[in-house]
Protein backbone atom coordinates (compact mmCIF):
# COMPACT_ATOMS: atom_id res chain seq x y z
CA UNK A 1 0.00 0.00 0.00
CA UNK A 2 0.98 3.24 -0.61
CA UNK A 3 0.72 6.95 0.20
CA UNK A 4 -0.61 9.24 -1.90
CA UNK A 5 0.36 12.71 0.49
CA UNK A 6 2.33 15.02 -0.65
CA UNK A 7 5.55 15.60 1.59
CA UNK A 8 4.68 19.31 3.48
CA UNK A 9 7.45 22.32 4.29
CA UNK A 10 10.17 21.11 6.62
CA UNK A 11 9.05 21.99 9.98
CA UNK A 12 11.06 24.51 11.66
CA UNK A 13 14.12 23.49 13.85
CA UNK A 14 12.54 25.72 17.18
CA UNK A 15 10.10 24.65 19.72
CA UNK A 16 6.50 24.84 19.48
CA UNK A 17 5.00 27.28 22.00
CA UNK A 18 1.49 26.79 23.57
CA UNK A 19 -0.76 29.08 22.40
CA UNK A 20 -2.83 30.41 25.88
CA UNK A 21 -5.82 31.99 26.44
CA UNK A 22 -7.42 34.58 24.31
CA UNK A 23 -6.14 38.22 25.76
CA UNK A 24 -8.99 40.31 26.36
CA UNK A 25 -12.19 37.92 25.22
CA UNK A 26 -14.94 39.97 26.60
CA UNK A 27 -13.21 43.08 25.18
CA UNK A 28 -12.57 41.66 21.55
CA UNK A 29 -16.33 40.71 21.96
CA UNK A 30 -17.57 43.85 22.22
CA UNK A 31 -15.38 45.22 19.46
CA UNK A 32 -16.61 42.16 17.09
CA UNK A 33 -20.81 41.96 17.92
CA UNK A 34 -20.58 46.10 18.13
CA UNK A 35 -19.05 45.82 14.42
CA UNK A 36 -21.65 43.76 12.78
CA UNK A 37 -24.28 45.04 14.96
CA UNK A 38 -23.67 48.53 13.09
CA UNK A 39 -23.13 47.49 9.80
CA UNK A 40 -26.35 45.99 9.65
CA UNK A 41 -27.89 49.19 11.58
CA UNK A 42 -26.80 51.47 8.57
CA UNK A 43 -28.40 49.14 5.95
CA UNK A 44 -31.18 49.22 8.00
CA UNK A 45 -31.28 52.97 8.06
CA UNK A 46 -31.01 53.67 4.62
CA UNK A 47 -33.76 50.80 3.80
CA UNK A 48 -36.01 53.17 6.36
CA UNK A 49 -34.30 56.48 4.97
CA UNK A 50 -35.32 55.09 1.07
CA UNK A 51 -39.09 53.83 2.15
CA UNK A 52 -40.06 56.32 5.14
CA UNK A 53 -37.63 59.10 5.23
CA UNK A 54 -35.01 60.67 8.17
CA UNK A 55 -37.56 59.64 11.03
CA UNK A 56 -37.90 56.31 10.15
CA UNK A 57 -33.73 55.70 9.91
CA UNK A 58 -33.64 58.10 13.33
CA UNK A 59 -36.16 55.42 14.68
CA UNK A 60 -34.12 52.21 13.09
CA UNK A 61 -30.79 53.49 14.81
CA UNK A 62 -32.52 54.04 17.94
CA UNK A 63 -33.43 50.53 18.80
CA UNK A 64 -30.20 49.05 17.35
CA UNK A 65 -28.34 51.42 19.61
CA UNK A 66 -30.73 50.23 22.62
CA UNK A 67 -30.05 47.05 21.96
CA UNK A 68 -26.02 47.53 21.33
CA UNK A 69 -26.02 49.42 24.66
CA UNK A 70 -27.91 46.38 26.50
CA UNK A 71 -25.22 43.59 25.02
CA UNK A 72 -22.33 46.01 25.72
CA UNK A 73 -22.93 46.72 29.63
CA UNK A 74 -23.09 42.80 29.70
CA UNK A 75 -19.40 42.52 28.12
CA UNK A 76 -17.59 45.54 29.95
CA UNK A 77 -19.09 43.09 33.05
CA UNK A 78 -17.71 40.51 31.80
CA UNK A 79 -14.20 41.87 31.33
CA UNK A 80 -13.96 43.76 34.62
CA UNK A 81 -15.26 41.15 37.00
CA UNK A 82 -13.37 38.47 34.86
CA UNK A 83 -10.10 40.19 35.30
CA UNK A 84 -10.45 39.86 39.16
CA UNK A 85 -12.88 36.92 39.32
CA UNK A 86 -12.69 34.83 36.50
CA UNK A 87 -15.08 31.92 37.91
CA UNK A 88 -17.70 35.24 39.23
CA UNK A 89 -18.13 36.33 36.06
CA UNK A 90 -21.64 34.17 35.31
CA UNK A 91 -23.21 35.65 38.26
CA UNK A 92 -22.24 39.06 37.35
CA UNK A 93 -24.01 38.67 33.88
CA UNK A 94 -26.86 37.54 35.57
CA UNK A 95 -27.25 40.20 38.48
CA UNK A 96 -26.32 42.67 35.65
CA UNK A 97 -29.32 41.05 33.45
CA UNK A 98 -31.59 41.55 35.92
CA UNK A 99 -30.86 44.88 36.59
CA UNK A 100 -30.73 45.96 32.97
CA UNK A 101 -34.42 44.68 32.25
CA UNK A 102 -36.09 46.77 35.20
CA UNK A 103 -33.51 49.85 34.47
CA UNK A 104 -33.86 49.44 30.73
CA UNK A 105 -38.16 49.03 31.07
CA UNK A 106 -38.12 51.86 33.61
CA UNK A 107 -36.61 54.64 31.48
CA UNK A 108 -38.84 53.45 28.80
CA UNK A 109 -42.34 53.23 30.39
CA UNK A 110 -41.06 56.85 32.02
CA UNK A 111 -39.39 58.92 29.04
CA UNK A 112 -42.40 56.80 26.50
CA UNK A 113 -41.88 57.09 23.47
CA UNK A 114 -41.23 60.37 21.24
CA UNK A 115 -43.79 61.84 18.62
CA UNK A 116 -41.78 60.97 15.47
CA UNK A 117 -40.63 57.72 16.65
CA UNK A 118 -41.80 54.80 13.98
CA UNK A 119 -42.27 51.51 15.89
CA UNK A 120 -41.82 49.33 12.91
CA UNK A 121 -38.36 50.52 12.11
CA UNK A 122 -37.72 51.03 15.99
CA UNK A 123 -38.09 46.97 15.92
CA UNK A 124 -36.58 46.82 13.06
CA UNK A 125 -33.51 48.00 13.90
CA UNK A 126 -34.08 46.52 17.72
CA UNK A 127 -34.31 42.87 15.89
CA UNK A 128 -31.60 43.33 13.01
CA UNK A 129 -29.03 44.47 15.76
CA UNK A 130 -29.49 41.79 18.14
CA UNK A 131 -29.77 39.04 15.54
CA UNK A 132 -26.16 40.74 14.04
CA UNK A 133 -24.69 40.88 17.83
CA UNK A 134 -25.58 37.08 19.16
CA UNK A 135 -23.95 36.14 15.38
CA UNK A 136 -20.86 37.68 16.22
CA UNK A 137 -20.93 36.33 19.71
CA UNK A 138 -21.52 33.03 18.28
CA UNK A 139 -18.60 33.12 16.23
CA UNK A 140 -16.25 34.85 18.79
CA UNK A 141 -16.82 32.59 21.06
CA UNK A 142 -16.35 29.91 18.55
CA UNK A 143 -12.59 31.29 17.59
CA UNK A 144 -11.94 31.86 21.37
CA UNK A 145 -9.28 29.71 23.07
CA UNK A 146 -10.02 29.25 27.09
CA UNK A 147 -7.89 27.61 28.93
CA UNK A 148 -10.08 25.14 31.42
CA UNK A 149 -7.84 23.86 33.45
CA UNK A 150 -4.33 25.20 35.42
CA UNK A 151 -1.39 23.13 33.58
CA UNK A 152 1.21 22.33 35.56
CA UNK A 153 4.53 23.91 35.97
CA UNK A 154 7.10 22.28 34.35
CA UNK A 155 9.71 20.74 36.15
CA UNK A 156 12.28 18.21 35.29
CA UNK A 157 11.26 14.90 33.91
CA UNK A 158 11.31 12.12 36.03
CA UNK A 159 14.84 9.85 35.17
CA UNK A 160 13.72 6.21 34.47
Amino acid sequence: MTSNAEPGPVSGKGPVGASGPTKSLWLRLLKLSAAAAVAGLVLCAVAAMLFDGGAAALSSAGGGLLVMLFFGISLLVGHFVGRSNPSGAIGAFVATYFIKVVGFAAVLLILGAPAWLQARWFVAGAVVAVVLWQAAEIYGFSKARLQIYNDPEDKEAPRA
